[in-house]
């Protein structure tokens, strides 16, 4: 069973929604510059791994609000990037953003289900 590992939250100012975030949650938050995306601590991470230190906890991103990705996204772990795209299609769902790299991490792509929410679809290149 693939299971849901992160989130993302698109915004149109990025330093009002971190401020938010930080304020009401205590979120802390680390940008990437690289790829113009926030990374968003809700727990502990692993130093190593930097995968979250409490079982079931995810962490999550923030990044600017798209045509495509107008709402928050959660997003799937899967094995095999290509074949979940191609299970999507077939179920009657579309894939809205194409497969991309993603530093060093792994691949993401962006699909809609049959109902238009918009999921994210992960490969990662680390173990998780």
């Amino acid at each position: 069973m693939d299971k849901v590992v992160h989130f993302e939250i698109p915004a149109e100012d990025l330093p009002r929604a971190k401020k938010f975030y930080s304020s009401v949650f205590g979120w802390k938050t680390e940008d990437v510059p690289d790829i113009e995306y926030t990374m968003v601590h809700t727990v502990a991470v692993d130093k190593e791994t930097r995968m979250p230190k409490e079982p079931g906890a995810i962490n999550g991103g923030m990044m600017k609000r798209m045509p495509a990705i107008k709402s928050p996204v959660i997003t799937i772990n899967v094995d095999d990037i290509d074949k979940a795209m191609q299970k999507v299609v077939k179920a009657g769902g579309k894939v809205i953003v194409e497969k991309q790299k993603v530093m060093d991490m792994g691949w993401n792509a962006y699909v809609q289900d049959t109902e238009g929410n918009i999921i994210g679809v992960w490969q990662s290149t680390r173990k998780m």
